[in-house]
């Protein structure tokens, strides 16, 4: 065997975690040493992330198809508890938001915010634009990765199909198996994908820009790490009645180290996915959580703007009583579950929370200029938090389960 295939067989079957952590020590490196190469580099990164957005919607449309059609009459999937951890999990964060605020009380130094974009109105609007992404035509949801659309086809499809003939339904799974290979070998390229954004994140942006803004980005990350170390691991043991760690490390390892540098819920559903199965989970939960957690379990969206809210209202010295924190935390969590559905993401919501406290639109968008500034950690922590938990609450939806609970164990 020559070195060439030797060393093609190790990177397939070698350890992805740690390749991919010497893909970013690698990157750091390269862009330290000859920052041009790793400018170059970022082709590497672009194309993994491109491939990974390009074959996940057609992935979830597939296996959502695949499992409600060759799915037995009967069977649970154990969608509504992961519905309710959703749930539970954005608001407890908003309030893990409010109580890190109100500790450490940042203030902002205001600036321009002429490129931020335009806000969503109201509440109203976001939950309007998010329900009517399931009405559009099918090939538009998988060109422009809208999976609420395109899970809504995968149902439909799905249930079309759950009386057609046997060899229909077994070609279908069939296609959905061979798609999931593809997205295999898709991942072992992880660490040359992470090597390039590594490389390219060094080499363009660096950190000097941050410093100014440390301690609203430290009160944010910090909120964030109490989440995923804290709440998270507590409300999967009040669920699956064990140790919740070794799941918690797990899903924080394979998901969200891949998903911090991908910054895209949606690029890392493949990853996830594979992590779901790796774990034994429920195919017929994971196939439609996985994406629909990708779409509205966004805990770090909350904290995001939960936080840079509070901000706002310390800098301009405006009181915030109890009450008026806990409405924040339900706008705030009602609000990240649209994030897919507004251009910007989290960032574009805080307008809408800091109109309870009365700011003008021109303050409030000064805040989402900071967040700009920030979000080379924020949003890279924000996605981290949001995918690995849409793993850690399928799972413990599944492990609470009898049936689902032998295979995950």
């Amino acid at each position: 065997m020559s070195i060439i295939s030797r060393l093609s067989s190790a990177f397939m079957r070698g350890n992805l975690i740690l390749l991919i952590l010497a893909g970013m020590v690698c990157g750091a490196l390269l862009a330290l040493a000859w920052p041009d190469a790793g400018k170059a580099a970022s082709l590497l990164g672009a194309m993994f992330v491109g491939a990974l957005k390009a074959v996940a919607p057609l992935l979830v449309l597939l296996l959502v198809a695949s499992s409600i059609a060759n799915k037995s009459r009967g069977g649970a999937t154990g969608m509504q508890r992961v519905l309710l951890l959703y749930l539970i999990s954005t608001f407890a964060a908003a309030v893990v938001a409010v109580c890190a605020s109100f500790l450490f009380p940042s203030t902002l130094t205001l600036v321009s915010a002429a490129d931020a974009g335009k806000p969503p109105t109201g509440i109203l609007a976001v939950m309007r634009g998010l329900l009517m992404q399931v009405f559009v035509n099918p090939v538009e949801a998988l060109a422009d990765a809208n999976y609420i659309g395109v899970l809504g086809w995968g149902v439909a499809l799905g249930f079309a199909l759950h009386h057609s003939s046997e060899p229909t339904r077994q070609i279908l799974a069939d296609v959905s198996h061979a798609v999931s290979r593809i997205v295999q070998v898709v991942i072992r390229f992880a660490p040359l994908g992470v090597l390039g954004l590594v490389a390219e994140s060094v080499a363009d942006t660096g950190f000097s820009g941050l410093r100014s803004y440390s301690h609203v980005l430290l009160v944010l990350l910090g909120a964030m790490a109490f989440v995923a170390l804290v709440v998270n691991p507590l409300i999967v043991a009040v669920v699956i009645r064990r140790n919740p760690y070794p799941l918690v490390f797990t899903c924080l390892r394979e998901s969200g180290i891949t998903a911090f540098f991908t910054r895209s819920s949606a690029a890392n559903i493949p990853v996830n996915m594979q992590l779901c199965e790796k774990l034994g989970l429920n195919e017929d939960t994971y196939s439609v959580s996985i994406p629909l957690g990708a779409t509205i379990n966004m805990a770090g969206a909350a904290i995001t703007i939960t936080v840079l809210t509070l901000a706002a209202t310390h800098t301009l010295g405006i009181p915030v009583d109890l009450p008026t924190a806990l409405l924040l935390c339900v706008v705030a969590s009602l609000a990240a579950c649209g994030v897919s559905g507004v251009a910007g993401g989290s960032l574009l919501l805080i307008p809408m929370a800091c109109s309870l406290f009365g700011m003008s639109l021109d303050v409030a968008m000064q805040v989402v200029a900071i967040g700009f500034i920030i979000s080379v950690i924020q949003d890279s922590a924000e996605t981290a938090l949001n995918s690995s938990t849409d793993v850690l609450l399928t799972a413990a939806a599944c492990m609470a389960s009898p049936q689902d609970s032998a295979k995950a164990s």
